[in-house]
């Protein structure tokens, strides 16, 4: 009788304390090294390769990229059945050089009207093999995947494969892309590494501190990010590749620039406010804002790096009651409560850090503590985040930690859209205010 007295309190103790002991995070992993994946025998400089797409514009995607023969045509062959393309769209070409580095010839074509929830098959500039896309819904559900600060290292691949296993439908990358700091090759290796998911799917990027490889002044800062990784800026009437926004099946998407200008006196500020007054939340209830460096940050990793933009910007999105912010930049995970001027505010944004996709940096393992009221769960691990807004009103956003190659899901929680609880007719009079405001 004593035993089994003793046992039923033991065992629910060893239980709870295995269930709650913390997470052992696993050793870092080697850059990978990712060869070109033909030889100039079996298939010429002419075929495409670092092939990805972006969406431009409404029912428009634009197609990505590089050859090595510098005459090779920029059109598009696409269709919805494989092997015959009933459409051809005429494109346009770049290149750059870095240094002693000279960029293969960057093919950017924009191909459209194109059906929503409809696969595509297309072939870039008439040689090479066939690629297949599927294009958003125009309704919700939508399911987006998020991670930035990818990198090219063993624990990229693995937040690659694990965001392929997700049915997502536009993927949101909030800066530090290739961690090429200079070396231009790697560019090209990163673009030959995500190919297989974002020549399937738009992905959607916006700059960090790792694409501005400026040395003093022998380079222009972004030159290879701005070549590479065109995004619908002038579709979204901005004049930088550096910020822009866009709309997808209910949501609109603005991506802001924490390496631009962003004062209250700015081109970035200027433009955002002429894109928040275009937002009709009745067509795009949703309003997410993405970019690199995070305003809420309880991680000993690069604190108050956003606070001068959050100073300038935050009251703007505020009144605009913006739902989700997501940023990257600190290597960890971390999901806040709605808050705003650094207190809880049912009519604040959710914000996320999200800089956890996999680079060679590692992790920001350091916390402040107490943890701030605002923070509501966080973890330094490699991971990826899946947002399925699934009506005007509910949202579902999940974390997957990286674990042992395996994506365990960590975190997630509903959201009720802004819209929904009454904030976006509360703060209506304060966004008209500010937007009129010179």
């Amino acid at each position: 009788m004593e035993l089994t007295f003793i046992l039923t309190i033991i065992i629910p103790i060893l239980l709870s304390a295995t269930i709650s002991a913390e997470y052992v995070r696993p050793l870092p992993r080697n850059t990978l090294n990712i060869p070109f994946p033909w030889n100039s025998k079996s298939n010429p400089y002419s075929y495409p390769q670092q092939v990805h797409i972006s969406l431009a514009g409404e029912k428009h995607m634009r197609i990505t990229w590089i050859t090595d023969d510098k005459h090779s045509p920029s059109f598009v062959e696409y269709g919805t059945l494989p092997g015959r393309y009933d459409s051809v769209s005429e494109g346009e070409f770049t290149s750059y050089s870095y240094l002693l580095y000279s960029s293969g010839m960057i093919h950017h074509t924009v191909i459209g009207p194109l059906e929503y929830g409809t696969v595509y098959f297309y072939r870039c500039g008439g040689q090479g093999p066939e690629f297949e896309l599927k294009t958003p819904p125009a309704v919700f559900p939508i399911t987006f995947a998020v991670a930035g600060d990818l990198g090219q290292t063993g624990w990229t691949k693995s937040t690659l494969d694990h965001i392929d296993r997700c049915k997502y439908d536009v993927y949101l990358l909030p800066g530090d892309l290739s961690y090429a700091d200079c070396m231009q090759h790697l560019w090209d290796s990163f673009g030959r590494l995500v190919e297989p998911l974002a020549s399937a799917r738009p992905w959607m990027v916006t700059q960090g501190n790792h694409e501005q490889e400026n040395i003093l002044l022998l380079t222009d800062e972004f030159v290879s990010y701005n070549s590479r990784w065109k995004m619908p800026f002038e579709e979204s009437g901005s004049t930088s590749n550096l910020y822009y926004s866009f709309e997808v099946a209910g949501v609109h998407v603005i991506m802001l620039g924490s390496y631009a200008d962003y004062g209250v006196y700015s081109e970035q500020y200027r433009w955002l406010k002429e894109d928040l007054s275009k937002v009709d939340r009745k067509r795009t209830p949703w309003l997410l804002v993405l970019f690199h460096v995070p305003w809420y940050n309880s991680n000993k990793a690069h604190q108050g790096a956003g606070d001068d933009m959050m100073a300038a910007m935050e009251p703007l999105l505020y009144a605009a009651s913006v739902d989700l912010v997501l940023a990257g930049h600190v290597h960890a995970y971390e999901r806040s409560k709605r808050v705003y001027n650094g207190r809880l505010d049912p009519c604040g944004a959710v914000h996320i850090t999200i800089g956890d996709g996999g680079n060679r940096e590692g992790l920001a393992h350091r916390y402040i503590n107490p943890q701030p009221k605002w923070s509501e769960f966080r973890e330094a691990s490699f991971g990826h985040g899946e947002l399925k807004i699934v009506n005007s009103t509910h949202a579902f956003w999940s974390w997957h930690r990286n674990d042992n190659d395996e994506a365990v899901k960590a975190d997630d929680i509903w959201i009720t859209s802004l819209i929904s609880s009454g904030c976006v007719d509360e703060n209506r009079h304060k966004l008209r205010s500010m937007l009129v405001t010179p």
